[in-house]
């Protein structure tokens, strides 16, 4: 027994030894194919053939000038292309250049020393600085400017941010208290249609302009002065003409102050600007719960291309009115419209490259752009003129102006004009519900616009 026992444990042992040894071959095959592979496998360097050219320190400062903004502004180049990858003529290089800098700090100066919209106009102001700065290309597809027009104008998703934190900021109490002055913000809406036929008029009886109905329709929504909704129907319907819209479009709201009170003043009476409204009624919370959805549900049946703007509207209403998402709401309010409000002016400030803004198309659009903000005022005015002929329950006609989309600064420009023949008229929020019903408009118009010429 204990031999075999013996005998079986010798065989085992060398079994083992047998196997050791096979391994170990195939190792040290494995080994030398590995190295040999290594030995012909083409050897990877980091070396890179020197092509500057050593110079003395004349010719560094000559090669360092020609690289320089001054030289760009003095000496323009053939072969430079705009942001759209388009030829650019030698005067936009040099001297458009030059006049779109003064044109960016005259914004300033408006936002700043005037305070005129200055949370739009100096985002606006600074991106249109960057646009012209030469050589850089910050304009360009994958520049700064660029990068934000992209991502949030071009495809339409600023504009409608905004509009959600507007709507988060809107009381619909002083429209539903008082409905009938929602026909004021209607009125006011006159001049965008106005000035549709007025901008595609110029183009057919006018050697100098060339502008479609699409882009008439775009321009003709300055009339409205709602920035967020001129630079969505401008984005669909006129992208060429962004810039020039959406810095008259804001440029307008800016100066509302100054606009509107002549035209108020020469409309009414003092007898009339001293008219006392009466107090408005108390608006129930299921009110302000409903009309949001009312109002997107009609549109959703007979205005599907407005649904966009008027939705965002709606669902920063109904988180503030719900009053159980007041963290989301305060959102809406603060930080994201902030930070959109940013993105938006630099994106918008893209589009006041010289090459862009510079040319006589721009010249109509202010002009069309003046006309229609101050027929819209005017519209308000006289609608409210016209109600009072057939209701004994009397309207103060200052607040008609207020049916242009400027938000609050249409109000308070009705409530200052109101107290400097009465200081004690209190309109404020009298004239907040054509203000509100303005807003509302606009995006309707908007949607009316694409629907027709998209």
């Amino acid at each position: 027994m204990k031999k075999v026992l013996f005998s079986f444990l010798l065989m085992f042992t060398i079994s083992l030894s047998s196997m050791a040894s096979d391994t170990s071959a195939d190792t040290a095959v494995q080994i030398t194919t590995d190295t040999t592979v290594s030995a012909e496998a083409p050897h990877k360097s980091t070396y890179r053939e020197e092509t500057y050219q050593p110079m003395d320190f004349k010719d560094m400062m000559i090669n360092f000038y020609h690289t320089t903004g001054i030289n760009a502004l003095i000496h323009p180049k053939e072969g430079v292309v705009t942001s759209q990858g388009k030829p650019m003529s030698a005067f936009h290089q040099t001297w458009g250049r030059v006049i779109m800098f003064g044109v960016t700090f005259l914004l300033f100066y408006l936002a700043i020393a005037k305070g005129f919209e200055p949370l739009l106009l100096l985002p606006i102001a600074f991106g249109g600085l960057l646009a012209n700065v030469p050589i850089a290309n910050i304009a360009g597809p994958h520049g700064l400017l660029g990068i934000i027009y992209n991502m949030g104008i071009a495809n339409e998703l600023f504009p409608l941010l905004i509009f959600m934190g507007v709507g988060a900021m809107t009381d619909f109490g002083p429209l539903l208290a008082n409905p009938r002055t929602a026909l004021l913000g209607g009125a006011a809406q006159f001049g965008i249609f106005g000035t549709l036929v007025g901008a595609y008029a110029l183009s057919q009886f006018t050697p100098w302009f060339d502008f479609t109905l699409q882009q008439s329709a775009a321009i003709s929504i300055i009339g409205g002065a709602d920035g967020p909704t001129s630079i969505f129907i401008a984005t669909s319907l006129a992208p060429e003409l962004l810039g020039a819209i959406a810095v008259a479009s804001y440029s307008y709201m800016a100066l509302v102050p100054i606009i509107q009170p002549p035209i108020m003043r020469a409309l009414t009476t003092p007898e009339e600007r001293k008219i006392r409204m009466r107090t408005l009624r108390h608006v129930t919370r299921l009110e302000k719960l409903l009309f949001p959805l009312l109002v997107f549900s009609m549109i959703i049946l007979l205005l599907p291309d407005a649904a966009p703007l008027v939705g965002a509207f709606a669902l920063g209403n109904y988180f503030k009115e719900s009053g159980v998402v007041d963290r989301l709401s305060d959102t809406m309010q603060h930080a994201l419209i902030n930070i959109v409000t940013i993105f938006l002016g630099l994106g918008v400030g893209s589009k006041l490259a010289s090459d862009q803004f510079l040319v006589i198309d721009t010249l109509a659009i202010l002009v069309l752009g003046l006309v229609a903000f101050s027929v819209g005022t005017a519209a308000g005015v006289l609608m409210a003129k016209v109600m009072n002929m057939f209701s004994d329950e009397k309207i103060n006609p200052l607040i008609g102006s207020a049916g242009v989309s400027a938000v609050p600064m249409a109000a308070r420009v009705s409530h200052k004009e109101g107290t400097k023949d009465d200081p004690t008229n209190m309109l404020l929020m009298h004239a907040m519900g054509p203000n509100v019903a303005g807003v509302i408009g606009s995006a309707i118009a908007a949607g009316v616009m694409i629907a027709l010429f998209k």
